[in-house]
């Protein structure tokens, strides 16, 4: 079975790096030198995406996106390790956890949730959806990225912006439609936050559009190995908008 595109660096005790919807292991790239120099750090392109595209799985979920990690670790011998997952790579992450506990020694979410989609935010997801089977991927990707990042800062923020453009335009329309879905479609995780008996950090953008700060008040005040990190003046980006902020809670979160 061919496994997932993917980077080994540094030694030490894993942390697996998951990246976001629509991005790839690069997104880490400004994170993985100091974090390798106290770990082993995997980062991996999720099926679908990057040096995976030709690895979307047949039954697109999070949970297919799940089991293609999970190979990759076998396949490395990985046992148990920390996961750091932006985004969609949270959903990933709660995944891993939800069906191999023994697997996870801490998670982050980095800009991620434990909930499902609400019916608004599912409708939000058909009509990406339709609107890129009938713009296409480079007017998507253009529509989608800039408004992730604290809008005050685009200028400032304008060569990250086009950074994430230029990766998320190598996505595949089957990829979008077929993510998106699942993303939709998966199941409601916070059980799995409630019951852990591991620590979990939250990194939460204060003017996150995506995931709204009002969304984490639940998860964050059920669980006391939950640790938070709220990031003032900060879309859904943080290793672009915060990238010292961010790299530091991660290297001590990592200890």
């Amino acid at each position: 079975m061919e496994i997932l595109h993917h980077s080994v660096t540094g030694s030490g005790k894993p942390v697996v790096l998951i990246h976001g919807f629509c991005e790839n292991e690069t997104v880490w790239d400004g994170f993985v030198p100091t974090l390798a120099k106290n770990n082993q750090i995997i980062s991996l392109d999720l099926g679908g995406f990057g040096k995976s595209s030709h690895l979307l799985p047949n039954s697109c979920s999070i949970e297919a996106l799940a089991e293609q990690v999970k190979t990759l670790l076998d396949s490395l011998e990985i046992d148990k390790a920390i996961f750091i997952g932006h985004s969609l790579g949270g959903y990933v992450s709660l995944a891993l956890a939800e069906k191999y506990s023994s697997l996870i020694e801490k998670i982050c979410l980095f800009h991620s949730t434990a909930l499902a989609d609400t019916p608004e935010k599912k409708d939000t997801r058909n009509k990406v959806i339709d609107f890129v089977k009938k713009v296409g991927v480079e007017r998507y990707i253009e529509s989608f990225v800039s408004p992730l990042f604290y809008q005050p800062r685009l200028e400032e923020l304008k060569n990250s912006i086009l950074e994430v453009e230029k990766v998320g335009k190598t996505t595949s329309i089957e990829t979008i439609i077929n993510v998106v879905a699942a993303m939709r479609d998966r199941e409601n995780r916070l059980d799995i936050v409630k019951n852990a008996k591991y620590p979990i950090l939250y990194i939460i953008g204060k003017n996150d559009g995506a995931v709204t700060i009002e969304s984490y008040q639940e998860q964050i005040n059920c669980n006391s190995l939950i640790e938070t990190l709220i990031l003032e003046e900060t879309g859904h980006m943080g290793m672009f908008e915060r990238p010292q902020e961010t790299l530091e809670a991660l290297l001590l979160f990592c200890r």
